[in-house]
């Protein structure tokens, strides 16, 4: 199976302490980059000094200096960015939040906590697709 290379940003301790046993558990090869807010994501993003480019992007979207949402919008208008598969993991179910993130292009849209045990909601199902695919 290929590795995958996955951006985790989020700025909470045991939320990215579960998506790493998670992905343990599922036992998929991967890098993990971690972002703990949206400024350092994009430094990440768009840094010279970067050599890998995530697959895919688990983003929440309540963190300080620059929410989810925001990274979002500048990751969906960047051109050597736009086409990265990017997964809102977030603890906010507001209908208006899920609306804003499909109309910016976002692959998914995940409650928290996150969970691979069944029955897995259609998003949480594709992450996982896009996690174990081998393109």
């Amino acid at each position: 199976m290929k590795v995958k290379n996955i951006l985790l940003v989020e700025d909470d301790y045991l939320d990215i302490e579960s998506v790493k046993r998670a992905l343990k558990k599922l036992k998929i090869e991967h890098n993990l980059m971690i972002a703990h807010n949206g400024v350092d994501a994009l430094g990440i993003l768009t840094s010279e000094d970067t050599k890998v480019t995530p697959d895919v992007i688990l983003l929440d979207l309540n963190m300080p200096k620059m929410n989810g949402m925001e990274v979002l919008t500048i990751i969906k208008n960047y051109y050597s960015l736009k086409n990265i598969k990017t997964f809102i993991i977030t603890t906010s179910g507001e209908e208006y939040e899920r609306m804003a993130a499909q109309n910016l292009g976002v692959t998914g849209y995940i409650i928290k906590p996150l969970s691979f045990k069944e029955p897995m909601s259609d998003d949480v199902a594709l992450l996982l697709k896009e996690l174990t695919s081998e393109i």
